[in-house]
């Protein structure tokens, strides 16, 4: 993919610069202005995993933003590219993220630097349980202190590893199940995790179509019905957000991006049938059902109404914002919009759901998960059988007074909620009402201009709010 100019600044200043044009529409004193900015402390460990007969040394990280509420929350990822400046950028988004959604989490990320094809399963799981125990000596992982969570390169298998070696390390802990989140349901996991950042893009999206005034901003009209959309990377949130979008509502995923090339079909690409061709060919290449080109990130500049970066940061920069044709950009990556590039996209009228609250499906799931393992019981587990046995005995009343309802009406309206259905009703909830106040920031300060300081300002002021009520 394009390297962003060098001349651009670092994605951690891009959060700072952003932050800032946010907290100087606030009535808060500097000093605590920059107790909210800056990341509290970050962790960087070195240790030793002995793998095909040498010692081999890894470099890792954990940072922890903000403490305004614990536990703190944030996933890990596995990379070579991790590194201090990216963990604590990343953390601190974390932080805005969770009051933005209500999570009451502060916010933390780590990573590891490390290439995880390098390694076989056998090997990264010694590397994996090593990191824990590093992490694990200084309460970096904890269920009341610090709850990682997947992220690029790892998932429900590292995040297995973690858990299980957390309770190897903590044998009378009865919480420690809860000490990461996104693990496998066999381990604690909920349903819905998964699919979560990606369920997340799409109601976000949903809930936009439901504000004809903020179509309007975008140039747009009617529904998510026929709209043309391209979306990079077809990672977990890109292949979850595409596949909803298309199969759900309509939608036309006419561009994949991805790290080798362009998938085109102005038609509207199967995303099932190219995930699957992905899975087994490790390439879009050759898939029959659209055109491929190897053009590395130029598919960002197809036309369409909505743009969904969901792979890196900094995938819109200065060398390419001015080739962007789209009306709507929804960050469903952290960080894919530089802040300079988000300027002249401003000024250009594209329309910029903020990674803040469009990707927060992820750790809205995992508080949920966390809840779940907290309680030590599965959600709908106490009520689905009632519900079932409620809304069977009022079919069958109205069917005695002489209505009629088809076979598939009274076996939907009579299902009880499972686990899953409550998890995406969860998520549906929060991602309107986190929307909800986003616009009414702007409502209250037109000067805030567009949803990104928007959500920074609702953020920053709910945390500020939380210091306040702790005396500082």
């Amino acid at each position: 993919m394009t390297k962003t100019s060098t001349r651009e600044m670092s994605f951690r200043d891009s959060v700072d610069v952003m932050f800032e044009q946010a907290a100087a529409h606030l009535d808060i004193s500097p000093g605590l202005k920059e107790k909210i900015r800056v990341c509290n402390s970050t962790y960087t460990v070195r240790f030793g995993v002995r793998l095909r007969d040498e010692v081999h040394t890894f470099v890792g990280y954990r940072a922890v933003h903000s403490e305004h509420t614990e536990p703190v929350k944030g996933g890990i990822r596995y990379a070579m590219a991790v590194n201090q400046d990216e963990v604590e950028a990343l953390a601190a988004l974390m932080t805005y993220k969770c009051a933005l959604v209500e999570a009451p989490f502060g916010g933390s990320k780590g990573g590891l630097c490390i290439n995880p094809a390098d390694w076989d399963e056998n090997e990264l799981e010694r590397i994996t349980r090593r990191f824990t125990y590093e992490l694990s000596k200084r309460d970096l992982i904890h269920p009341s202190q610090n709850v990682p969570a997947p992220d690029m390169g790892t998932g429900e298998r590292e995040m297995a590893w973690m858990a299980d070696e957390y309770h190897r390390l903590h044998r009378t802990d009865i919480d420690s199940r809860a000490c990461v989140t996104g693990k496998p349901l066999s381990m604690g996991g909920i349903a819905g995790r998964v699919e979560a950042t990606g369920r997340g893009v799409q109601y976000a999206l949903q809930e936009f179509f439901r504000h004809p005034e903020d179509i309007k901003k975008a140039d747009m009209d009617g529904t998510l019905d026929g709209k043309k959309i391209v979306v990079q990377g077809l990672g977990n949130v890109g292949y979850h957000a595409a596949k909803f979008l298309s199969e759900e509502d309509g939608a036309k995923i006419v561009t994949v991006v991805e790290w080798n090339g362009v998938m085109r079909n102005p038609k509207g690409l199967d995303i099932e049938a190219l995930r699957q061709h992905i899975t087994e060919n490790g390439s879009m290449e050759g898939f029959p059902g659209g055109s491929f080109e190897k053009a590395g990130s130029t598919g960002l500049e197809d036309e369409c109404d909505i743009l969904i970066p969901a792979a890196i940061e900094a995938s819109i920069h200065m060398g390419n914002v001015d080739k962007i044709k789209a009306k709507l950009i929804i960050e469903a990556a952290n960080g894919p919009v530089t802040a300079e590039a988000d300027k002249v996209l401003k000024k250009k009228g594209v329309f910029i759901i903020p990674d803040m609250y469009a990707n927060a499906g992820g750790v809205t799931v995992s508080y949920f998960e966390w809840v779940k393992n907290l309680n030590h019981i599965r959600f709908g587990r106490m009520q689905r059988r009632q519900e079932e046995a409620r809304n069977i005995m009022l079919i069958n009343e109205l069917e005695a007074g002489g209505m009629a309802f088809s076979d598939k009406f009274k076996a939907d309206y009579s299902k009880g909620s499972d686990e899953l259905a409550l998890v995406r009703s969860g998520l549906d909830d929060t991602m309107r009402a986190a929307y909800q106040v986003i616009r009414e920031a702007l409502a209250d300060k037109p000067e805030l201009e567009d949803f990104r300081t928007a959500a920074y300002f609702a953020s920053i002021r709910m945390i500020a709010d939380n210091y306040r009520s702790i005396g500082l």
